[in-house]
């Protein structure tokens, strides 16, 4: 399968150029570089849809972006060369995220290691740190779990690691699902039930603590299904959105009975917990 490099301005913004990555990663471009000419982005030849990326840069927030090219690219391992940039990411000195071909550190309290495969959920993004440095503040002994857009099971392999009982990981994208099965494994866990499904998969299951790393209108949409599946007391941390969307976000968490309790943002990334 060949693989084309789209070529774009330099974005204007730290904000501007995350939501080009995030917007971009759900439309299928699975890996992005920063160079001299501008923000540079790679999708397989199957998932090429230039209207799509004509008609986000057609949004406000990207006012200024340009696309200045896309090319084919000569056969070569992508995500060798990729991962060759890939390094560690630390929260709260407690957990480390590493890849495979990096070495072990016993320091750390929690050593994960994720095949990062050009993936989000390696916790370089701010999204997946922020959550990570919540879910080490919060007592996951003996609950049961719910990750939903689980993406690479960082955060359903970290709630393992802390205790956590019955742990289900869902995910709507094939590609993450079978990723999700490769981590599991390589932390040496064997009992997290990995899902391929939206929030319908969530069917009759009940939960202590809901993780839901996803996006401003997914977490909108589906917000009551979740909150459907928490027990009483029961813990759910969002994120995904940008600050200025967190008054939406409690207004929905407010319609659906959720109750605030805290947030944290950087880089205008929000991550914040709702109890039910």
């Amino acid at each position: 399968m060949k693989t084309l490099e789209y070529t774009f301005t330099t974005p204007t913004s730290d904000i501007q150029h995350d939501m080009l990555i995030t917007m971009l990663g759900e439309m299928g471009f699975d890996s992005f570089m920063d160079d001299d000419l501008g923000l540079k982005a790679y999708c397989s030849e199957d998932r090429r849809d230039d209207a799509a990326v004509e008609e986000l840069l057609l949004m406000d927030v990207f006012s200024g972006l340009h696309l200045l090219a896309v090319e084919e690219m000569p056969d070569k391992d992508w995500n060798e060369v990729w991962e060759a940039s890939y390094q560690p990411v630390v929260v709260n000195e407690r957990c480390r995220v590493r890849a495979p071909f990096h070495t072990p550190d016993p320091s750390y309290e929690f050593d994960l290691v994720i095949e990062p495969k050009m993936s989000f959920g390696t916790a370089n993004h701010e999204t997946t740190a922020q959550i990570i440095t919540m879910m080490l503040e919060t007592d996951f002994q003996g609950k049961d779990v719910l990750d939903m857009g689980s993406g690479t099971a960082v955060l359903a392999i970290l709630a393992k690691k802390l205790g956590a009982a019955r742990t289900v990981a869902i995910d709507n994208d094939e590609w993450a699902y079978r990723n999700a099965f490769t981590n599991v494994a390589l932390n040496g866990i064997d009992d997290i039930q990995i899902v391929l499904g939206d929030a319908s998969a969530i069917g009759d299951g009940s939960f202590d603590i809901v993780l839901a790393n996803i996006n401003r209108n997914i977490l909108l949409r589906d917000m009551h299904l979740y909150v459907d599946a928490m027990r009483p007391g029961a813990h759910i941390f969002f994120s995904g959105f940008y600050t200025e969307d967190l008054g939406s976000i409690q207004e929905e968490a407010s319609r659906c009975g959720l109750r605030y309790a805290r947030h944290l943002a950087r880089n205008n990334w929000v991550a914040a917990e709702f109890l039910k």
